[in-house]
């Protein structure tokens, strides 16, 4: 399934590494948050390159919904009441100034992305007072809000909170553009980073600083990133024939909906679930339902999901990997906002490195310790490690191999092995080990997606084991059937 950006916009290719090189500075990952932090790093003088294990913008920001919001769900209410005023001006503040970053960027290099400037609406279909709180306390923060009591949707609702001047765009126009004087090689895996050591696939290379912008960071230690966030997926239909609306839409409800318009489509978001929790599958078929609902003369044109790290306390991690290596830097836990918060991440990172003071440093970084905040949603993604790591858990609910249907996938027991099993709809059989190279838990099969989906860490495979997702950095072997 292809985004609607990768229908429509075709990125120029670049050749692998092929020969051991020695740089400044290294970025690991050629994402938004990877270009943007390349960019401002070579804008400061400092030598640097890109290494991408697929391709350009392969990961999730060809995935993304590509707004680009200071209004990230109800967040400012929460941030006050566990961090205080200034800490929660300081993550507002930050965000607002990345939306000027973006058009500053593209006013600079004449970059046409379709950036434009539209309000985006924090809405609920019947919980009313939330809204206000957050607008109260976004109003605080000296953001521009407002409540709105109507706004443009085709169904009835509780309100909106109004953020004026919030911006959307084409995410792979803008890298596109940026990427033309950056050096990056795609189709450069790295394997494994030890010290100022990176090792690829052919070769090795040395830098002074190195940059993880991997989405999920997959060295295990130091930073421990496993034991800190989550990820979660979501998914995207788009359809044209609609009305246009006259903003981007959120949704603070648990089935709620987000809206954009791009051009001639509505992009249509939801069907949020922990990666690795979607046994029954179901999510696309609820965006269609949506969709005959509520924009009826509207005609699919894509689909397709997104993957999403989610921190324990709300925040980020952005700055150094961990006080054990000082010259590692980590961009990772964006919770949806990826956009935005790459932009923050490479202002952060870059100023780092070259020495510079940056204000919201302390906010974001690796090394904070919030462990009130953190606790209980420490302790659920503990619980579910440890489910994952026990071999016993799903053993009751194994199929048998001659019972799996056409087009369906699952845990399959052949004497004291088991197995990830899925038939396609040739009938043929492709079977691999249940367990995720990463840290060994049992991945799960995702039915809507027909890929086996870590629930530990989020890392997916597709029916044959090659990776889709990280933070393994390892295929998983086809075993031969019988």
């Amino acid at each position: 399934m292809e985004s609607v950006w990768s229908k429509r916009t075709k990125l120029s290719e670049r050749n692998a590494l092929s020969a051991d090189v020695t740089t400044e500075a290294v970025v690991i990952g050629a994402g938004m948050a990877g270009i943007l932090t390349a960019y401002f790093l070579k804008k400061k003088g400092i030598k640097v390159i890109i290494l991408e294990a697929d391709r350009i913008a392969d990961g999730q920001t060809k995935n993304t919904t590509a707004k680009i919001t200071s209004q990230h769900g109800l967040i400012y209410g929460k941030l006050i009441k566990k961090y205080g005023l200034k800490k929660a001006w300081l993550y507002a503040k930050a965000n607002e100034e990345a939306i000027d970053k973006y058009q500053n960027i593209i006013q600079e290099h004449h970059i046409d992305c379709d950036f434009e400037h539209l309000p985006s609406f924090l809405y609920s279909v019947k919980d009313k007072n939330s809204l206000l709180r957050e607008s109260e306390a976004a109003s605080r923060l000296g953001l521009p809000v407002s409540f709105k009591k109507e706004i443009d949707l085709p169904f009835p609702t509780a309100g909106a909170v109004c953020f004026e001047r919030q911006a959307q765009f084409n995410p792979l126009k803008f890298i596109e553009a940026l990427a033309q004087d950056l050096e990056i090689y795609e189709n450069t895996r790295v394997n494994s980073v030890k010290g100022h050591v990176i090792h690829i696939n052919r070769g090795t290379v040395k830098a002074k600083h190195i940059v993880f912008a991997t989405h999920y960071p997959f060295p295990i230690v130091p930073g421990f990133y496993f034991v800190r966030q989550h990820q979660e997926r979501s998914y995207v239909l788009a359809c044209s024939e609609t009305k246009k609306l006259d903003g981007m839409y959120y949704s603070i409800d648990k089935s709620g909906l987000s809206l954009r318009n791009y051009k001639d489509l509505l992009l249509i978001g939801g069907g949020a679930h922990r990666t690795g929790k979607n046994e029954t599958g179901g999510s696309y078929e609820f965006l269609r339902k949506q969709k005959e609902e509520y924009f009826p003369e509207g005609r699919e044109t894509a689909l397709w999901s997104a993957q999403d790290c989610i921190t324990h306390d709300m925040l980020p991690f952005i700055g150094k990997y961990s006080l054990l290596r000082p010259y590692w830097y980590v961009a990772t836990g964006f919770k949806k906002w990826g956009m935005t918060l790459s932009m923050v991440s490479a202002n952060i990172i870059s100023d780092e490195i070259c020495g510079v003071k940056n204000s919201y440093s302390k906010l974001f970084s690796p090394q904070r310790f919030h462990p009130f905040v953190s606790a209980k949603k420490l302790m659920v993604d503990l619980g579910t490690s440890i489910r994952g790591l026990l071999t016993a858990y799903h053993v009751f609910s194994c199929e048998k191999e001659e019972n799996l249907k056409k087009g369906h996938g699952g845990i399959v027991r052949k004497g004291l092995k088991r197995y990830g099993c899925y038939r396609d709809e040739n009938g043929i059989l492709h079977r691999i080990s249940i367990r995720c190279p990463h840290m060994g838990c049992e991945l799960l099969w995702n039915p809507d997606e027909k890929s086996w989906d870590c629930p530990c860490h989020g890392s997916r495979f597709d029916y044959d084991g090659n990776i889709i997702d990280n933070p393994a950095q390892k295929n998983k072997e086809s075993i031969k059937t019988d």
